[in-house]
């Protein structure tokens, strides 16, 4: 117990001091989850929005395997990633294995599937609720879905932020496509798991700590996202 109350007074230092290292591993990780969401919220919101006001053949098969990627394991998404991204892959020649382009490719991967699905949801909600309303008003389906990307921001939001915390916490993939360089592609995750495996808990408790408060943060804003949807909705039947 004395030696973990010492390492856990270590890691509090760190905090309170911001540790020249741990900025360094924290940005890092910021900087790679943030952009994964960014890429995911450019292809996912669409795409989602898209499923969720046009009808075609075979679309009912697109939703349930966008909706079963969600669940996708994270070791395979950065064994493929790995793949195509090795000298003998087809992307080998662009050089991106272990940098933080590859981990980010690796996040987006993951949290595509979670923005789409659950934007699809939300549109579809609110698209049976307004479809006349759209209809007299004459849109057409991409002005529908402008509009109801719009009237669903709230949700969506929400949606954004529950898939940077899937990527602020993956370890999986972001280890294999990445390799954990020192000052190069290391993060939260895969430093706690290192310095675990090393027997120094001071630095590894010190990112938990800061990973715990991240992951607290998203899900409180989560949460106020949610009952401001809620709200929203409140509004929308009375109305």
């Amino acid at each position: 117990m004395a030696s973990f109350s010492d390492a856990l007074a270590e890691a509090v230092r760190l905090v309170v001091e911001f540790d020249e290292d741990l900025a360094e591993i924290i940005l890092l990780s910021l900087q790679v989850s943030g952009a994964a969401v960014l890429v995911a919220a450019i292809i996912g919101l669409p795409l989602g929005a898209w499923l969720a006001v046009h009808r075609f053949p075979g679309r009912g098969i697109l939703v349930l395997l966008i909706t079963a990627l969600m669940g996708l394991p994270p070791v395979v998404v950065g064994l493929v990633v790995y793949l195509l991204l090795s000298n003998a892959g087809a992307l080998g020649p662009l050089q991106l294995l272990y940098t933080p382009t590859a981990m980010i490719i690796a996040q987006s991967l993951l949290v595509t599937p979670i923005v789409a699905a659950l934007c699809r949801q939300h549109i579809a909600r609110v698209h049976s609720e307004l479809a006349d309303q759209l209809t007299l008003l004459g849109m057409n389906r991409w002005q529908r879905i402008r509009t109801l990307l719009w009237e669903t921001r709230a949700a969506l939001a929400t949606t954004l932020l529950a898939g940077f915390g899937r990527a602020i916490a993956e370890v999986g993939a972001v280890i294999v496509v990445g390799g954990n360089i020192n000052h190069v592609t290391r993060v939260m995750t895969t430093t706690i798991a290192l310095e675990t495996s090393k027997g120094n808990l001071s630095l590894a408790l010190g990112l938990g700590l800061v990973l715990v408060c991240i992951a607290i943060a998203v899900n409180v804003l989560v949460m106020l996202g949610t009952r401001a949807v809620a709200r929203n909705s409140t509004t929308v039947d009375a109305l």
